[in-house]
């Protein structure tokens, strides 16, 4: 999606609140900074290929993720629907400040949602996401029964 289209996408949605927009991390863990060196910068080019082909974006209503350079797919998942969160931040990852968000969801068609190597304050990313859920989920009069 183009620059425009982001700009009337955030005008049509009104009072919704970003709470995080960004890309993948150009580096995302210590082991691809390591063949960027290894390779003479020689790997740059595929991780900022990477970095380019995915854009995150999490309001207090939804998550959009576009991804794709040539072909764009979008992807939409309400909050709503999200069931379960999971941060992950491995080793190699975290040395370079970076993390994923992986989030489970009642969505039949995306029932995984994965926000990776995204370079942001995760836990209070997690906070800010989890907090949105269930206020969106009260808004909207959703009730979830776990059943076993």
């Amino acid at each position: 999606m183009s620059d425009t289209a982001m700009t009337q996408l955030s005008q049509s949605t009104g009072d919704e609140q970003v709470l995080f927009e960004g890309r993948r991390a150009l580096i995302p863990n210590l082991g691809i900074g390591l063949l960027v060196v290894l390779t003479l910068g020689l790997w740059l080019l595929p991780a900022w290929l990477r970095s380019l082909s995915t854009h995150y974006r999490v309001t207090d209503r939804r998550i959009v993720i576009e991804s794709g350079l040539l072909s764009k797919r979008l992807e939409q998942v309400d909050l709503y629907r999200i069931s379960d969160y999971t941060v992950d931040r491995p080793f190699l990852q975290r040395l370079v400040g970076t993390g994923n968000l992986l989030l489970k969801t009642i969505d039949r068609t995306t029932p995984e949602v994965n926000l990776l190597a995204i370079k942001t304050d995760l836990m209070a990313l997690y906070e800010r996401v989890r907090a949105a859920t269930e206020i969106d989920k009260r808004r909207r009069g959703v009730r979830v029964l776990d059943t076993e």
